[in-house]
C-alpha cells in the first residue's frame, strides 16, 4: 500500500487546537497499559496514536481512562480527538468509526465446580453473568442474554472476583484476561471457545466529519497491511488476539 499522505487542510479535523488527543482506554490490556517504572501508557493503540500524529505532523496528548465507557464518552464530548473502541451499535452515536485492526475474543469465566459445559448453557434462568460495566461484551450481552441476569460492576477485576467469591455463577470478559485469571489461581476454570469476536477500531467525533474518517480508515488499513499492528502486538508480548483482515476502501 502506498504511504498516504494527508492534506494540510485536513489536519484541524483530527487537531482543532494544534495537538492530537487521543483517549487511551487502560482497561483492556490487549490495547494499553501502564509501565511499572514510569506509570507511562504504552500498547498498540498508544503506537497507533503517536504514528498518526507524526503522519499529521502535530503532537500527541495521550488521554487516559481505567474504563471503555469513560474514553469512549471523551470523544464523543470531543474532549479527544480521537480513540481506540470495540465496535458496537450502542457506541455509534456520535462517533464515525474506521474498518476493525484487531480481534479480541470474548469468553466466560466459571467456578471449578460448575456444572456449565458450553457456552450455550450460559443464557437460563438464575444465572448470573458479571461484567465490566459498559465494556463491548456488556453491550454484546445485553442484547443476546434473553435468560440469565446481567450484574454490572466496575471494571473486569470487580466482575472476576464476583465469579470467585460466588457472587456470580459467570463472568464475562476478554479471553485473555480470563485465561490470566485461571492461572492466577485454582478454584476457575474457562468455557471452550468464545461468545462474540470483539472488533477494535479507532473512532472520532462525527462532527469531524467523513473526510476525515476516511483519512483515518485509510491510515488503519495501512497500519495492517504493513505490518505495524502485528509488529506492535508482539512488541508489547500480547497473545491470542488477531490483526483484523484487510478491507476495501473507496479509491
Amino acid at each position: 500500500m502506498t504511504r498516504q499522505e494527508i492534506a494540510p487542510a485536513l489536519v484541524p479535523a483530527f487537531a482543532p487546537h494544534g495537538t492530537l488527543r487521543a483517549s487511551i482506554n487502560l482497561g483492556n490490556p490487549i490495547l494499553a497499559g501502564r509501565d511499572p517504572a514510569g506509570g507511562e501508557p504504552f500498547g498498540v493503540s498508544v503506537d497507533l496514536a503517536h504514528a498518526f500524529g507524526r503522519r499529521l505532523g502535530v503532537p500527541v496528548e495521550l488521554v487516559v481512562f481505567e474504563k471503555a465507557a469513560a474514553a469512549v464518552e471523551a470523544v464523543r464530548a470531543e474532549k479527544a480527538d480521537l480513540g481506540f473502541f470495540a465496535v458496537d451499535p450502542a457506541r455509534s452515536e456520535g462517533l464515525l468509526f474506521t474498518a476493525p485492526y484487531v480481534l479480541i475474543e470474548g469468553s466466560y469465566l466459571v467456578p471449578e465446580s460448575s456444572a456449565l459445559t458450553g457456552n450455550e448453557e450460559v443464557d437460563r434462568e438464575g444465572t448470573r453473568i458479571s461484567v465490566g460495566s459498559g465494556s463491548a461484551y456488556d453491550l454484546f450481552l445485553t442484547r443476546a442474554i434473553e435468560h440469565a441476569g446481567i450484574v454490572r460492576l466496575r471494571g473486569a477485576s470487580a466482575a472476576l472476583a464476583a465469579v470467585r467469591s460466588g457472587e456470580v455463577e459467570v463472568a464475562a470478559g476478554i479471553r485473555q484476561l480470563l485465561e490470566a485469571e485461571a492461572r492466577r489461581a485454582p478454584g476457575v476454570r474457562m468455557l471452550p471457545g468464545r461468545f462474540m469476536v470483539i472488533q477494535q477500531a479507532m473512532g472520532i467525533p462525527d462532527a469531524r466529519g467523513t473526510a476525515a474518517q476516511e483519512v483515518l480508515a485509510a491510515f488503519v488499513e495501512e497500519m495492517k497491511e504493513s505490518c505495524f499492528v502485528a509488529e506492535a502486538l508482539e512488541r508489547h508480548g500480547v497473545e491470542g488476539a488477531l490483526v483484523a483482515p484487510a478491507v476495501g476502501l473507496p479509491s
